[in-house]
C-alpha cells in the first residue's frame, strides 16, 4: 500500500474500480461507490469552507449515513473528525467540547437538543450543522444568539440531489499522512479522557494489518451494528478498501440484525459476545435464515466456552475470529483466527484466553517496568511497535511521552507470550472496567462517588458478569454512624455521568483492604466481593 494515501481516497480508487458497486446500505437507502464518492467531496468541499487546516470538527450523533461520509470527508477537508459518544453525559460531551476546541459541531437534532443550554459555554464553535433537517428547537435559538450558523443537511452535507451543495472536491495532495484525521477520546488511568489523534497513516496500516490477517473475501457483506464514535469504525474503511458494501444500522438490536442478515445476505459483522448471545436468544432467531454468514468477529470481551460451542453447533459454517486492539492502535493489532476457535471448542479450551498472534504488520514486546523484554512465558506488560501507533494525545505531550518507551507503545496491559506465540492478556496494568465494549476509568467514577455527602471511602471495580462482560461496582465506606441506601447512591449518579458508567452494584463495608504501600488493593478487593456474590 502506497503510504502516501489518505484515507477518503480508499473511496475514490473503489470508486475507479467498480462505480457501480454497491457501497453502503442504510435502511432503504443504498449508495454505489459513485455515488458515495460524489458525497464525501459534496462535503468536504463545504466543511473545507468552514474550517482551516487541522481544525476539530465535533460529530455527536448515532450511525447515520452522513456520519459515515463524515468520517472520510472531514479528514478529506483537512480537519479532524473528533468523535463524541452519545451514550455520555451532557457534562461530559460539553468537557469533550472546551478541551478539543472545534470550529464546527456537526450533531443530530437528538443530540443538539442535549446541548441546547450548553452551546453559549462552547466559544470556540463558530458553525452548528444538524445532520437530519433543519434545526429549530432551543439549540438553534442559542446558537443564534452566539452568532453562530445553524444549517440543514441540505446546505452542507451529503444531499442526494446535491442541489445546494457544492460539486468540487477538495484538493488533497498537500496534506500530510501523519496529520490527524479522526480524534478519538479513550479513558486513563486519571479518570481523565485522552484525545488520541489516529492520523491517515495509522488508520491505513491497521487496515492493512487487518486485511492481511482477516482478509474480506470479494464477495463479502459486512454488518456494522457497532456505534461509529469508537474506533471500530475502522472496519468500515476495511471492508471500502475492498470494495465491499457496508450494511449500517442505527444501533444493534438483535431482531433488526437477524432482518438485516438475511435480507441482505450477510456473510461477516462484528458483534460482541453479548450481542452474540442476544441474537441467538431471540425469538426470531429459529425462524431466520442466518446461513450465508460465514464469519463473525468480536472483541472488548473473552467468549464464553459454552457460547462458542453454541455458536459452532448452531451455524457450523461460521467461523469467529477475535481481534485485540485499542483507540490508540487505530484498530486491532492481534488476531485469534477461526481455526483456533475450533480448536478451543474441540480440545484447546485454554486457546478462549488467549488474544491471538499479532497481525504481521505489528511486533509484540513483553517487557517489565523499565521496557527491557521479558523471557518468554513471563509476564510482564504489552508493548506494541507499528505504523499503526497513534501519533500521540491531543494537547497532552507528558501522557503521549509516558505512552511510550521509545518506538513501542505502553498498552498498560498485562500479558505474556507462549511457545505457539499466542498472546494472553493475563491482567491489567491500567486501573479499566470493560462494559458491553465501553471502557470505563474507574479513577472518573471514584472521583464522582467521593463527592456523596455520605462517602467517605470508595473503590471502584469490574465484577464478572454473563451479559455485559464486566459491570460497575462501587466498594463503599460510610461517614461515621451514617447509613447509604446503595439504589439511592446509583439513583444520585444520573445525569452526572454516562449511563454504562454508573455502577450497578453497590457494596458496603467498613473498610478497604490496603496493601504494604498503603494504597487500596483491588486484587483483594476484587476477590472478596466476587466471592460474596
Amino acid at each position: 500500500m502506497n503510504t502516501r494515501v489518505l484515507i477518503h481516497e480508499i473511496v475514490e480508487f473503489a470508486a475507479a474500480e467498480t462505480p457501480y458497486g454497491l457501497a453502503l446500505v442504510a435502511g432503504d437507502l443504498s449508495w454505489t461507490f459513485t455515488e458515495l464518492l460524489q458525497d464525501v467531496q459534496r462535503f468536504a468541499a463545504g466543511i473545507a469552507e468552514l474550517t482551516d487546516p487541522s481544525d476539530r470538527v465535533v460529530i455527536i450523533s448515532d450511525n447515520c449515513p452522513v456520519m459515515l461520509i463524515a468520517l472520510y470527508a472531514v479528514p478529506a477537508a483537512g480537519a479532524v473528525a473528533t468523535l463524541g459518544n452519545t451514550r455520555h453525559s451532557v457534562p461530559e460531551l460539553v468537557a469533550m467540547i472546551q478541551a478539543t476546541e472545534p470550529t464546527v459541531i456537526l450533531a443530530s437534532s437528538e443530540q443538539l437538543d442535549r446541548l441546547a443550554t450548553e452551546l453559549p459555554n462552547c466559544q470556540s464553535v463558530r458553525h452548528v450543522i444538524c445532520m437530519n433537517g433543519t434545526h429549530r428547537t432551543a439549540s438553534a435559538q442559542a446558537a443564534a444568539e452566539l452568532g453562530l450558523s445553524p444549517a440543514s443537511e441540505d446546505e452542507i452535507n451529503s444531499t442526494r440531489s446535491g442541489a445546494a451543495a457544492k460539486l468540487q472536491a477538495v484538493k488533497t495532495t498537500d496534506l500530510d499522512p501523519a496529520s490527524a484525521a479522526w480524534l478519538i477520546h479513550t479513558s486513563g488511568t486519571t479518570g481523565r479522557a485522552k484525545g488520541a489523534l489516529l492520523s491517515h497513516r495509522g488508520l491505513l496500516a491497521a487496515i492493512q494489518n487487518t486485511a492481511l490477517a482477516r482478509p474480506v473475501s470479494a464477495d463479502d457483506v459486512y454488518l456494522f451494528p457497532f456505534p461509529l464514535f469508537h474506533v471500530a469504525a475502522y472496519n468500515v474503511l476495511h471492508v471500502h478498501l475492498r470494495r465491499r458494501p457496508v450494511v449500517l444500522l442505527p444501533r444493534f438490536e438483535a431482531g433488526e440484525v437477524l432482518r438485516l442478515i438475511e435480507n441482505h445476505r450477510v456473510t461477516t459483522c462484528s458483534l460482541a459476545p453479548t450481542m452474540l448471545s442476544m441474537l441467538l436468544n431471540h425469538p426470531e432467531r429459529d425462524s431466520t435464515d442466518l446461513s450465508s454468514l460465514r464469519q463473525i468477529s468480536y472483541g472488548a470481551s473473552a467468549m464464553p466456552l459454552d457460547l462458542l460451542r453454541r455458536v459452532l453447533r448452531e451455524l457450523p459454517d461460521c467461523g469467529l475470529a477475535q481481534g485485540y486492539g485499542m483507540t490508540e492502535l487505530s484498530g486491532n493489532a492481534v488476531f485469534l483466527d477461526p481455526e483456533s476457535h475450533r480448536r478451543a471448542a474441540d480440545t484447546h479450551p485454554h486457546l478462549l484466553a488467549a488474544a491471538g498472534r499479532p497481525g504481521p504488520l505489528v511486533a509484540l514486546r513483553i517487557a517489565d517496568d523499565d521496557g527491557n523484554e521479558l523471557p518468554q512465558g513471563e509476564p510482564g506488560e504489552v508493548l506494541v511497535r507499528g505504523d499503526q501507533l497513534c501519533e500521540g494525545y491531543f494537547r497532552s505531550p507528558a501522557a503521549t511521552a509516558d505512552s511510550r518507551h521509545g518506538p513501542w507503545f505502553k498498552t498498560g496491559d498485562i500479558g505474556r507470550i507462549d511457545e505457539d506465540g499466542y498472546l494472553y492478556i493475563v491482567d491489567r496494568k491500567k486501573d479499566l472496567i470493560i462494559s458491553g465494549g465501553e471502557n470505563i476509568a474507574s479513577r472518573e467514577v471514584e472521583d464522582l462517588l467521593s463527592t456523596h455527602p455520605l462517602v467517605a471511602q470508595v473503590a471502584v471495580i469490574g465484577l464478572p458478569d454473563d451479559h455485559w462482560g464486566e459491570v460497575v461496582c462501587a466498594v463503599v465506606v460510610p461517614r461515621a454512624e451514617d447509613q447509604i441506601a446503595t439504589e439511592d447512591l446509583i439513583s444520585w449518579t444520573k445525569d452526572k455521568i454516562a449511563g454504562f458508567k454508573r455502577p450497578r452494584v453497590v457494596v458496603v463495608v467498613d473498610e478497604l483492604p490496603v496493601n504494604a504501600s498503603g494504597k487500596i488493593d483491588k486484587v483483594v478487593l476484587r476477590a472478596t466481593v466476587t466471592a460474596q456474590r
